[in-house]
C-alpha cells in the first residue's frame, strides 16, 4: 500500500461512521440508482429540487451535487438557488456537466452554473470537461465518442485551471488534479459503463466524501479509488454474467468496502501537471 492509499483509507470509516447528507440535484434516469449508491457506501442521499427548499436543504447538507442529466431552465435555476446556498454556508459543491457539448443548451447550462456559483469539484468524461472549456470532442446523446487529441491528464490540468477548480477526467484511468497535482487510479471495469448512472453515482460518492474531508484533492481520491476497487470486485464475482448481474453486485461490493479494499483493486500514482508521470 502506498502513501496515497494509506491516506484515502481512513476517509471510507469517516463516511461510514458519520454518514454524511449528501443533496443530490440529479437526472431522473438516475435518482434510485444514486440514492441506493450512497446508502450502500454509508452515506445519506436526499434528491431535493423544488425553488422553494433546495437553498434550505443545501445550507444543512454535508455536499450538494449537480447534475444536468435531465435539465430545464427552472431546474438550472434552482441548482444555482442550490449552489449559492451551499457556498454561503461552505458546504461543498459538485458538478456532473452530463451531456455538455451535445446540445448549445446543455453547454451553455454547465458554463453558466460554473459562472454564477463556486463549484468545488467538477466530474465528467474527457469530452464533457473539454466542451467547458471550449474544445470540441465528439459525443453522441451523453456518452464521449473519442478521445481527442490532448490526453486527459494534460485536459484536467487545463480545465482546473481555466474553471478554478478540482477537475475528475474518469475513463479507462481516472485523473483528478487541481491544477497543480495529479492523480491517476486505476481500477474499476469496462462493465460500469453498461449501467446506467455509473458516473452519476460516482460524482455523488465523490460528494459523500467530500462531506468528511477538506483537502477535496485527498477526497476525491479516495473516492474515487474505493469506487474503483467495489467495481473490479463486482466484475470478478460475476464474470460472464453481464450488466444486471454486476449492477446488483456492484452495490453489494460497496456496502462492504473497508479501509483494506483497494490491494488488488485499486492504484494511485502521481503524475506531473503536464501530464507525464512523476
Amino acid at each position: 500500500m502506498n502513501i496515497w492509499e494509506k491516506e484515502v483509507s481512513a476517509l471510507l470509516s469517516k463516511v461510514q461512521q458519520t454518514s454524511p447528507l449528501v443533496h443530490n440535484m440529479t437526472n431522473v434516469v438516475v435518482t434510485n440508482f444514486t440514492a441506493n449508491g450512497l446508502y450502500a457506501l454509508g452515506a445519506s442521499p436526499v434528491m431535493a429540487y423544488a425553488p422553494e427548499e433546495v437553498a434550505d436543504m443545501a445550507a444543512i447538507a454535508g455536499a450538494v451535487v449537480l447534475n444536468i442529466g435531465t435539465l430545464n431552465r427552472e431546474l438550472v435555476d434552482a441548482m444555482i438557488t442550490a449552489g449559492l446556498s451551499a457556498n454561503a454556508h461552505g458546504v461543498p459543491l459538485l458538478l456532473d456537466p452530463v451531456g455538455a457539448g451535445a446540445t448549445r443548451f446543455r453547454t451553455e447550462s454547465a458554463q453558466r452554473i460554473l459562472r454564477e456559483v463556486k463549484v468545488s469539484l467538477v466530474r465528467g468524461n474527457a469530452a464533457e470537461v473539454a466542451h467547458l472549456v471550449g474544445e470540441a470532442r465528439e459525443i453522441k446523446g451523453v456518452d464521449a465518442e473519442s478521445s481527442g487529441d490532448i490526453g486527459n491528464a494534460e485536459l484536467a490540468v487545463r480545465a482546473a485551471r481555466e474553471l478554478d477548480t478540482l477537475v475528475v477526467i474518469t475513463g479507462k484511468e481516472d485523473v483528478i488534479t487541481d491544477g497543480t497535482d495529479v492523480r491517476i487510479i486505476t481500477g474499476g471495469h469496462a462493465l460500469l459503463t453498461k449501467v446506467t448512472g455509473a458516473g452519476c453515482l460516482l460524482t455523488s460518492v465523490l460528494g459523500a466524501f467530500a462531506a468528511v474531508e477538506s483537502n477535496l484533492l485527498l477526497a476525491g481520491t479516495a473516492g474515487l479509488a474505493f469506487y474503483g476497487a467495489a467495481a473490479s470486485r463486482a466484475a470478478e464475482r460475476t464474470a460472464d454474467l453481464g450488466p444486471g448481474s454486476f449492477q446488483n453486485a456492484f452495490l453489494d461490493e460497496l456496502s462492504k468496502l473497508h479501509p483494506g479494499s483497494l490491494q488488488g483493486y485499486a492504484a494511485i500514482r502521481e503524475a506531473a501537471a503536464a501530464g507525464g508521470a512523476r
